[in-house]
């Protein structure tokens, strides 16, 4: 497989469309992108160059453990997030939040995206995917389909979906460890995927080829407010039914009749 440039995965951005000076929230998985010149560093440059100078790159970063306070200049990105974002946070002038539902930013609107007290639930309108929303960004998903998109929990919330799965989190107060209990919207999300064809058929998804993966671009705003018109008609949508036999839908389902 032929080793790409970063200027060659740059053009495959613009022609995909991302915008210059927008904000971009991008989830990758770099096994499906690879092999590209400088590894994922060498992505990352290609997606700022896409961006240009006035465009802001947004990555997930939280920490794949809720049994630490975080810290977000030493904390890991949950390896669930893959090595590029957990590259991305570590890099020279890269902004990341304060808690531990951490997202990390680069560009003009990095603060505005990153800041914020620890959101419970993690994707309130005033998380960073809220703010990206706000700031009518894009979602990139590289390698990777609509169950990595974080932006459908962000819907949920603005749907008041009816599930709330118990979890609780540890922070610092007054330098002391506290333990905090919150309802999440959390299950398996396997069937954020259905977003797939609803953007496609509407025409609101551009697809192509990014480094060697598939890439789905699409407007957050677009993801939102897709997703609210199915979730007004079902708002168990997202949810397997209970003959699936999945643990984690069934104990979101269950959260609705306690």
């Amino acid at each position: 497989m032929r080793v790409l440039s970063g200027d060659e995965v740059a053009a495959q951005l613009g022609a995909l469309g991302v915008q210059k000076g927008g904000v971009l929230l991008v989830h990758t998985s770099f096994r499906a992108v690879r092999p590209i010149e400088g590894g994922p560093t060498g992505l990352i440059e290609a997606l700022r160059a896409a961006l240009g100078p006035e465009g802001t790159l947004v990555m997930p970063s939280w920490t794949g453990s809720d049994e630490e306070p975080f810290d977000p200049a030493t904390t890991p990105a949950s390896p669930d997030l893959g090595v590029v974002a957990d590259t991305f946070w570590r890099l020279p002038g890269v902004v990341r939040s304060h808690h531990l539902f951490a997202f990390a930013a680069a560009g003009p609107q990095a603060e505005r995206v990153t800041s914020g007290p620890l959101p419970l639930p993690p994707h309130l309108p005033e998380s960073p995917v809220g703010h990206v929303h706000e700031l009518d960004g894009q979602v990139l998903l590289l390698g990777v389909n609509h169950d990595a998109d974080t932006t459908l929990h962000l819907a949920e919330l603005l749907a008041r979906v009816p599930y709330r799965v118990p979890k609780s989190c540890t922070v610092l107060q007054d330098g002391r460890p506290v333990r905090l209990e919150y309802g999440e919207n959390d299950h398996c999300c396997q069937r954020f995927t259905l977003a797939d064809g609803w953007l496609r058929e509407r025409g609101l998804q551009s697809e192509g080829r990014v480094g060697h993966a598939q890439a789905r671009l699409v407007r957050a705003r677009d993801v939102v407010s897709v997703a609210l018109e199915h979730l007004a008609r079902e708002p168990l949508l997202f949810l397997h039914p209970p003959s699936a036999g999945c643990a984690d839908c069934d104990e979101a389902r269950r959260s609705t009749v306690a």
